[in-house]
């Protein structure tokens, strides 16, 4: 993949927007519920980099626009050493491009999936690591929904990171979320709660639930509750309210304590602020300053010598994928002399307006513009550390995201 990409740099002017151009497509590595993620060479620069790419019409047809907008608002305002960090984001006829920070490690679901056992340090520090994170996006106001081990990404030193905000949410001072959004399996009991009975909704503590879920199966290997996808809502409840969750008697007393309390039903007696955390006997110790400085050695490092991923990701692309990233070019340009001819096929007149207001709504993003220069052009970070905000105000929305915008009131079909 990318041999195309690979003969010759393109030229461009320096003064430009960051485009599809600007990158030498390397290879792929994964796909989500929705668009796909493949490594890439800045050219200039030559950064490495993820870029994750999704279909316009696909995500028209798939009533995800608005979601897709959503996590490029969240993200460009976010900036920390334990997420995956947002660099640019540009569009082209065909689709929407993020392009982030790379991580080598692979997920931990993928580690899961390779049977790696957990050490107990190495889950104690990742709950360290997530607990601030989680309270960065808490002071940020926003909730993620969707913390588990597939969202939870490795870099080569075995530090993790939180990615996939499509599903995130703000929320205004005291206000509260109502929609049921997540995984099931790591959603805590208040959301499901509030799908029945409509109730006051729920808030930041359903983050530190599914980091208790998460931490749980990293040790075990499997779940405390045994939650599908395709459980009733009313079963999972039941589920919730006959069900104990047993811990092994081989992890710490301290292990124990912090996951009961992680997996307190009650989200008014749950631990749920880096405060909390930091408050518990078996994290007393813990030198918070050098886990912010990834300055303590995780115990478990992922294979330097391996991708850490699923590798029919690059077949799917080269064998499957019916307008694959490295032809994009010649594609577009084919398309692009097509269109005023007899031959082209025009889109139907909703999706069209559809594409149309997507291609209005999108926002380009340059995480180089927000930061100052030092000697050779070295990008240095405001105040010295992470944590600096893109301009921009984010919306409060306590509500579904999932819903299209103003000129995509309804589904639309090619």
């Amino acid at each position: 993949m990318g041999g195309t990409h690979a003969r010759q740099p393109a030229a461009w002017d320096q003064g430009e927007e960051v485009n599809f151009d600007h990158f030498q497509i390397l290879r792929a590595i994964g796909k989500g519920s929705f668009g796909k993620v493949c490594i890439v060479q800045k050219r200039d620069t030559k950064r490495m980099y993820a870029m994750k790419y999704m279909n316009k019409q696909q995500c028209v047809q798939r009533d995800e626009v608005r979601n897709v907008l959503r996590e490029l608002q969240i993200m460009q305002g976010l900036e920390h050493p334990f997420l995956v960090n947002l660099w640019y984001s540009f569009q082209d006829e065909e689709d929407m491009f993020m392009v982030v920070d790379l991580l080598l490690g692979g997920d931990l679901r993928y580690h899961l999936q390779q049977h790696v056992h957990f050490p107990e340090g190495a889950v104690r520090l990742y709950v360290c690591e997530l607990a601030l994170a989680l309270d960065y996006l808490q002071q940020h106001r926003i909730i993620h929904r969707d913390i588990k081990p597939d969202n939870i990404l490795l870099d080569e030193h075995g530090h993790v990171h939180i990615t996939d905000f499509n599903i995130a949410t703000v929320v205004k001072g005291a206000g509260m979320a109502s929609s049921m959004a997540g995984t099931k399996p790591y959603m805590a009991p208040e959301v499901f709660q509030a799908y029945v009975d409509g109730g006051p909704g729920y808030s930041y503590p359903v983050d530190w639930w599914s980091l208790g879920i998460t931490a749980y199966e990293l040790l075990r290997g499997w779940r405390p509750y045994e939650i599908h996808s395709a459980m009733p809502v009313t079963e999972i409840l039941n589920m919730f309210q006959a069900e104990r969750v047993h811990y092994s008697s081989t992890w710490g007393q301290g292990m124990v304590a912090l996951l009961r309390k992680l997996l307190t039903k009650d989200p008014e007696s749950r631990l749920s602020s880096l405060g909390d955390v930091q408050s518990t006997p078996y994290l007393a110790d813990v030198n918070w300053d050098a886990v912010l400085e990834k300055a303590l050695t995780p115990s478990f490092v992922p294979n330097k010598g391996r991708l850490n991923c699923d590798p029919t990701f690059e077949l799917e692309e080269m064998i499957l994928e019916s307008k694959p990233l490295h032809k994009k070019k010649k594609r577009l340009a084919k398309n692009r002399s097509r269109d005023g001819t007899k031959d082209s096929c025009p889109l139907n007149g909703h999706l069209q307006q559809c594409l149309e207001t997507v291609r209005k709504e999108f926002i380009v993003f340059n995480r180089e513009k927000l930061r100052p220069q030092g000697p050779g052009g070295q990008q240095l970070d405001p105040e010295g550390r992470a944590g600096s905000r893109a301009p921009g105000k984010l919306r409060d929305d306590g509500c579904n995201n999932n819903v299209p915008g103003p000129a995509c009131a309804r589904s639309c079909s090619s």
